[in-house]
């Protein structure tokens, strides 16, 4: 497991009864994590805000600090992005993809040419802003506009406006198929797939149903020198074994290079407790 243990402005402070306890930096949530599976007692006398899931599906936020602010920010190393509290537990951010962040800055910084990078379901963009940071063209692929908004946001709160990124609302696989029809290729693909989703017109997504060919589709606009292809995955059910053979058979069926998989994680504060946060499988170059 790769576990994430340098982002100081987010850590989990607890974990128990099907929750985590954490930061952000200085402010502290309790929502569910799937993951957690043991009963234990937790301290929540200093808690901002609690996530209670509704037996109907879904659920809400309690606010016990009245001067939570609406949004806040929070660091990892020069990266800057918004938080906010979401519907369904969520905050607009995976700190465990911090990992990756450094593993697609490396792979920018060490190409020693320019890089263009395609991010598909790109969410709020922090896989972008990484890459932009580093010195990559990138185009940001997501179906809600929603989310695209919060991505620009966080490319501007990073003080990156002025570096090359295009921000598309649209569903990936008719973007890539069009790009496979205007000959663009990319050196950098990265996918954070859901389990199921719409695209920009209503399009059905089923990662079961539609990866492989989603993955195939974007082995054609690979650059002649691809550098690295990362698909990231919180599917449950979904073995990182099962992106590596993905990847096996469309990727490196074309281009021969390194496939590795693993999970990624974040280390609980004063504690031996690791949380699995989903896992990852990468193709990259031989060089």
């Amino acid at each position: 497991m790769k576990i994430v243990n340098d982002f100081d402005d987010y850590r989990i402070l607890d974990l128990g009864n099907g929750m985590k306890l954490e930061k952000w930096n200085k402010v502290t949530l309790y929502r569910p994590d799937p993951q957690v599976i043991w009963k234990k007692d937790v301290d929540l006398s200093k808690v901002d805000a609690i996530y209670h899931r509704s037996n109907k599906g879904g659920g809400n936020w309690e606010i016990i600090n009245k001067k939570i602010p609406d949004r806040w920010q929070v660091k990892y190393h020069d990266l800057v992005f918004n938080i906010k509290l979401m519907g369904f537990k969520h905050t607009g951010l995976f700190p465990e993809q911090a990992y990756n962040w450094n593993i697609i800055q490396d792979k920018i910084k060490n190409a020693n040419r320019k890089v263009k990078v395609l991010n598909l379901f790109a969410y709020t963009g922090a896989a972008s802003v990484a890459a932009l940071a580093a010195g990559a063209e990138v185009v940001h692929v997501d179906s809600s506009r929603g989310m695209v908004d919060w991505a620009k946001e966080n490319v501007e709160c990073s003080g990156l406006n002025d570096r090359p990124i295009r921000f598309l609302v649209d569903d990936v696989i008719k973007f890539v198929k069009r790009e496979i029809r205007r000959g663009n290729k990319y050196d950098i693909i990265i996918m954070d797939p859901p389990s199921f989703g719409r695209g920009s017109n209503g399009e059905v997504w089923s990662l079961e149903n539609n990866l492989y060919e989603l993955v195939e589709l974007c082995s054609q606009i690979l650059s002649d020198e691809p550098i690295m292809f990362l698909i990231n995955s919180y599917t449950t059910g979904i073995s990182k074994t099962v992106l590596e053979d993905v990847l096996y058979l469309t990727i490196n069926s074309k281009y021969k290079g390194i496939i590795s998989s693993d999970e990624l994680g974040i280390a609980c504060d004063n504690s031996e407790l690791v949380l699995p946060c989903g896992i990852y499988a990468r193709w990259e170059n031989e060089q």
